[in-house]
């Protein structure tokens, strides 16, 4: 199963998992903050030709306009975070952690053997699929718990 399809399994909502905010890198900040409210995102790729250079997330937006004084023309080149680390959709889950882990990141753009955006993953995905995960394995010891069974089959 493609990461795509997997972090679309976890969000349970199609619309949302297929969903991918991004804007070019002339754009204004305050064309980026209306996108993130609008959408109701933390994190914007930015894409030239559908490709990503940059990431902006809403914290970088806060400080860049808070503490670095950027004005809401600013253009979102100025701010974003390039180069942006992003993860082939072909990658499974473990190598999402492990991206999020190296990098030191929360979000990780998806991309297609083109290196085209098609997607993005977070850190609280990977925590609601694992979270699951580990809910069926409970639930499967557990039933084996309640038949009697003493010591789970390995």
């Amino acid at each position: 199963m493609k990461l795509s399809e997997v972090i679309a399994c976890v969000r349970s909502d199609t619309v949302a998992a297929t969903r991918l905010v991004t804007v070019a890198p002339k754009e204004p900040l305050s064309a980026v903050a209306s996108k993130m409210q609008e959408q109701n995102v933390g994190a914007v790729i930015v894409v030239e030709g559908a490709k990503p250079t940059g990431i902006i997330t809403d914290r970088d937006l806060a400080l860049a306009m808070g503490a670095r004084g950027a004005t809401p023309q600013t253009p979102v080149q100025d701010v974003m975070t390039s180069p942006v680390r992003t993860i082939p959709d072909g990658a499974g889950i473990f190598a999402a952690t492990q991206c999020i882990r190296d990098a030191g990141v929360r979000r990780l753009p998806i991309v297609d053997k083109d290196g085209r955006a098609i997607g993005i993953v977070s850190l609280d995905d990977v925590l609601r699929l694992l979270g699951r995960e580990l809910y069926n394995l409970v639930e499967g010891v557990g039933r084996e718990i309640k038949h009697g069974a003493a010591e789970p089959r390995v």
